[in-house]
């Protein structure tokens, strides 16, 4: 015989003909939970990574993934930064931009985040230029006075291209009638849309020169951004560039810690997710149990012969170890195979259950994002099937046990 002892016998009860069909039936019930548990994680954790991977993209298209600013004013030499970011072979792109907050008026009056940048460098640090629905950056000219606005933004204050609004910051001007918040006049240039309520609805633009002249900062900035080959080393990039600049103490932040507590949602969000429908696999497995505990009682006398015959607890164990583990992987590989084709294929799908009920699942003017993002992490997948492994080898513990434990005179009195 080319097999271990007990493997052969455990793969020769899966294909014999059992006097029980109740046994049969657990089993296939064992097996289908298993498929559904596997199928459903898979699912579910490669939407939440869709959803996570589309949010990320659509915020850090918008912002840089690393700043450098200065701690108690503007920046001032930021040409130099921006000439140390473009030697350091981890860096893509570098920008300098003026930010602060106002007080816009349109038809209707709306607070934001005044963002002034430079239209010839900002491609290299934010997808703003891609993001434009009506107008182009390069419609940014100095001393122009030009704004680009959010497009919820433009909504709220009621304004197109083309309208004047008034622009109010949070430093004052003294006059002979007293101090009054500095406002400039600015003409709507364009309209972008990012994708995200932060920017559609919070986010002005205008050209670099305009910013520091209504901030009355002179040739400074509040700081650089930066473009990473890898956003996971932000920090360490944008620390080393603020080592190498000469004078006082910078102040360096990246993405991660600007939007850490929303990150940190979404992850706890997968986290609870997969704990929850892990559940689906444990019950699987518990049905697992019971088909496993009604085949032990039904091979009794196979077991009892066994024992006499010299085979050990131990061996007799390994026999209901392997059967089980045979119905639980085959449940995992048809489950592992399953989910991922489904969740490679969800936009189709939920395509095709659209046109069927002839209804939008998501639609455009409610969500922000319309369709259902997919993406199937192979760590992921692993993780699962692992998870599920384990489940189903737990499952199969206490019944091998329980025929280990079978007395041979008891189980072979009445045969």
């Amino acid at each position: 015989m080319f097999q271990p002892l007990s493997a052969a016998i455990g793969l020769r009860y899966l294909r014999a003909k059992r006097r029980n069909g109740f046994i049969s039936f657990l089993s296939l019930a064992s097996i289908l939970g298993i498929i559904l548990g596997v199928v459903a994680l898979i699912t579910t954790i490669a939407v939440m990574s869709g959803f996570q991977q589309e949010l990320r993209e659509r915020i850090l298209g918008m912002v840089a993934h690393a700043t450098v600013s200065g701690v108690d004013g503007p920046l001032q030499d930021w040409q130099r930064a921006v000439e140390l970011a473009g030697e350091d072979p981890r860096v893509l792109g570098a920008a300098p931009y003026v930010e602060t907050e106002t007080l816009i008026q349109g038809r209707r009056r709306q607070g934001a985040l005044l963002r002034g940048v430079e239209p010839s460098l900002e491609p290299r640090v934010s997808q703003l230029a891609d993001k434009m629905k009506q107008g182009r950056l390069d419609d940014l000219q100095p001393g122009e006075y030009r704004i680009l606005l959010g497009v919820e933004l433009a909504q709220v204050l009621g304004v197109q291209p083309g309208d004047d609004i008034n622009v109010y910051i949070a430093q004052t001007t003294v006059t002979p009638l007293g101090s009054m918040p500095r406002a400039r006049r600015f003409t709507v240039a364009g309209i972008f849309e990012a994708g995200a309520q932060e920017y559609d609805l919070g986010l002005a633009v205008i050209h670099l020169q305009d910013a520091q002249a209504l901030t009355r900062m002179g040739d400074g900035v509040t700081g650089v951004r930066l473009r990473l080959d890898d956003l996971w080393d932000a920090w360490n990039v944008a620390r080393d560039l603020a080592d190498g600049l000469d004078g006082d103490f910078y102040r360096v932040r990246d993405w991660s810690r600007d939007h850490a507590n929303f990150f940190r949602a979404l992850k706890m969000e997968k986290t609870v997710m997969f704990i929850l429908l892990s559940l689906v696999i444990l019950i699987a497995a518990f049905n697992l149990v019971s088909s496993l505990v009604m085949l032990v009682q039904d091979k009794q006398s196979d077991i009892a012969i066994l024992r006499t015959l010299g085979m050990s607890p131990g061996a007799v164990m390994r026999v209901f170890v392997v059967q089980g583990l045979v119905v639980g992987l085959a449940g995992i590989a048809i489950g592992v195979s399953a989910g991922v084709a489904l969740a490679s294929n969800l936009s189709h799908v939920v395509a095709f259950v659209e046109k069927v009920f002839d209804t939008e699942l998501m639609p455009s003017d409610v969500y922000y994002i319309s369709g259902v993002p997919s993406v199937v992490n192979a760590s992921d997948v692993v993780m699962v099937a692992l998870i599920a492994f384990v489940m189903c080898l737990l499952a199969t513990l206490y019944p091998a046990w329980r025929a280990s434990r079978t007395d041979p005179a008891t189980a072979l009195r009445y045969e």
